[in-house]
């Protein structure tokens, strides 16, 4: 014990010096660990099943969608212990217990939700919260939008009207695309400097799906994405995703990233 408390107060001593080998690894990045979830009005599992369902993952932050109001998202965290929430008051195409919603192990901030009209459905709607994760703010939004083209639909309003006005320097964006990497809709996503976790972790989606774990028959391919951090953050996707479930509790599987934040961003290099 002594051998340790004496290791104890040289690593403080070197930390204040800026020494610590540990601190220094501390202070390099913030590693932020997210999930995304159609729960289809909870018709399948009750919250207390889905907060069970997540345990494992040991999340920071929860993105919902299609999800019940009131309590239904405080209800989830309870079973994970995760205190803070915030649920938007647009329900997706104005049907019943559609809303999108956020779910935090840590104090939310700032909170917003952003109504978006375009072809197709409407409204559709990202809800928006600010928290900090190791003393770093993060912007986190929550979505459910519909199939688009290019420049006609709900993720062109999104990338040219909602994103270019968040201040925050680091975004995580979750949520029901609908919409497969590789569509016009998604590489306009991307083209506003978004990227989403399965380019970092390399994984082959042509052979996977996320819509219908009801009716594997039936599958639309992969439209729940993490496409997620900006570029511009230097952030990268170190673990993540789709969960995939003996029981499904949604038509839609659940997908979840670990991402990392450099601690530090470089400033742009002027022109």
């Amino acid at each position: 014990m002594k051998i340790l408390h004496r290791l104890f107060h040289v690593c403080a001593f070197l930390w204040g010096l800026g020494l610590c080998p540990a601190a220094n690894v501390a202070d390099e990045s913030i590693t932020v660990r997210v999930a995304s979830y159609n729960v289809e009005f909870s018709k399948s599992a009750t919250p207390e099943q889905i907060g069970e369902m997540f345990k494992p993952f040991d999340l920071d932050i929860i993105g919902f969608d299609e999800a019940p109001d009131g309590d239904w998202t405080d209800r989830v965290g309870k079973a994970l212990g995760m205190k803070y929430s915030y649920v938007g008051k647009i329900s997706s195409a104005n049907h019943k217990n559609k809303y999108k919603t956020i779910l935090s192990r840590t104090p939310l901030e700032n909170t917003e939700e952003h109504r978006i009209e375009g072809r197709g459905w409407n409204p559709a709607s990202a809800v928006k919260a600010v928290t900090r994760i190791d003393g770093v703010p993060i912007a986190f939004y929550s979505l459910h939008i519909c199939a688009s083209g290019k420049d006609d639909g709900h993720a062109y309003k999104l990338a040219s009207d909602v994103l270019p006005k968040e201040t925050t320097e680091r975004v995580i964006l979750v949520g029901d695309f609908n919409n497969k990497i590789g569509d016009q809709a998604m590489t306009t996503v991307e083209e506003s400097g978004m990227r989403p976790i399965w380019k970092d972790l390399k994984i082959d989606l042509s052979m996977q799906f996320t819509w219908n774990a009801l009716n594997p028959q039936k599958n639309a391919g992969v439209i729940d994405h993490i496409p997620t951090y900006n570029t511009s953050s230097g952030a990268r996707t170190t673990d993540g995703g789709i969960i995939e479930l003996k029981k499904p509790l949604s038509d839609h599987k659940p997908i979840w990233a670990e991402i990392v934040f450099p601690r530090k961003l470089k400033k742009a290099k002027k022109p």
